[in-house]
């Protein structure tokens, strides 16, 4: 017998855990901008990352570590002003908690005053345990990221699929439990075997939401900007794209520059 989905006019930390409860899956989604993140909130969707993939999409990066914690807040702060319902989680970027467990509170707590966020994500286990402590103690929510962490891309060396041997899937899963008692409200899991995600899930009482990780965990996350189309030229295999905006904006772009050399536009009724 299934559950009657609960209608959040709010979505809290509290809500993502009662969802998982209530079998109910969640959405998430990323922006970095009012407009976007007013369009995605409006559409319903669950969580809304302001993810550090900003380093990528909005400023031509190769990889997330380039931006910096200033550059995350001025766009968290964007998608704040935006949202009436979604949960706003902000990435702490690179440098800014892995050394020093009082930086990564300095930096979650900057993020927090500075642009409103409700909740920080970071990538790592054990190796980053002593700093989501320090955050989890000062009443800031933590949501934690394993599996493939795009932060330590150069350790790894590949974006390929993490945890497919015995030994790493074990750390995986000791690190997700490691997560869940220290007080993390959910984990993201990135590119690991949709069988150890679905374990993983099944094994704790926190969310946690997939990219590239099988239907069996608790909720889904994708770039909004790779799902819409508008990049091209990444083709993961977790990748639904739902619309293809890079041909359709292309197109009118086109349409743009031939009407106004033709002096087809503005027409007169487009002008006073």
């Amino acid at each position: 017998m299934s559950t009657a989905k609960k209608d959040y006019k709010r979505v809290t930390v509290k809500s993502l855990v009662e969802m998982k409860a209530n079998k109910e899956k969640i959405s998430m989604l990323t922006a970095y901008d009012y407009t976007m993140a007013k369009i995605v909130d409006g559409a319903g969707v669950d969580v809304i990352l302001v993810g550090d993939s900003a380093s990528n999409v909005m400023a031509g990066h190769e990889t997330t570590l380039p931006i910096t914690l200033d550059q995350m807040i001025y766009h968290a702060s964007s998608v704040i002003r935006a949202i009436d319902r979604a949960l706003i989680v902000v990435d702490l970027p690179f440098g800014s908690y892995q050394s020093d467990p009082k930086e990564a509170l300095r930096s979650a707590i900057r993020i927090m005053k500075e642009s409103g966020g409700h909740a920080v994500k970071l990538e790592g286990g054990k190796e980053v345990k002593d700093s989501i402590k320090r955050i989890l103690n000062a009443g800031i929510p933590v949501m934690g990221h394993l599996g493939l962490t795009p932060q330590s891309i150069y350790k790894f060396g590949t974006y390929t699929v993490r945890a497919k041997e015995e030994q790493e899937a074990q750390k995986l899963k000791q690190d997700a439990l490691m997560l869940e008692k220290a007080g993390c409200f959910a984990i993201v899991l990135e590119k690991v075997p949709a069988k150890l995600a679905k374990e993983v899930a099944e094994s704790l009482t926190i969310p946690i939401i997939g990219i590239g990780a099988g239907n069996g965990v608790d909720g889904q996350v994708l770039v909004t900007h790779d799902m819409l189309g508008m990049t091209h030229e990444f083709n993961p295999r977790f990748l639904r794209r739902y619309l293809d905006l890079y041909t359709e904006m292309t197109n009118a772009f086109k349409q743009y520059v031939t009407d106004v050399k033709a002096v087809d536009f503005p027409n007169e009724n487009e002008q006073y």
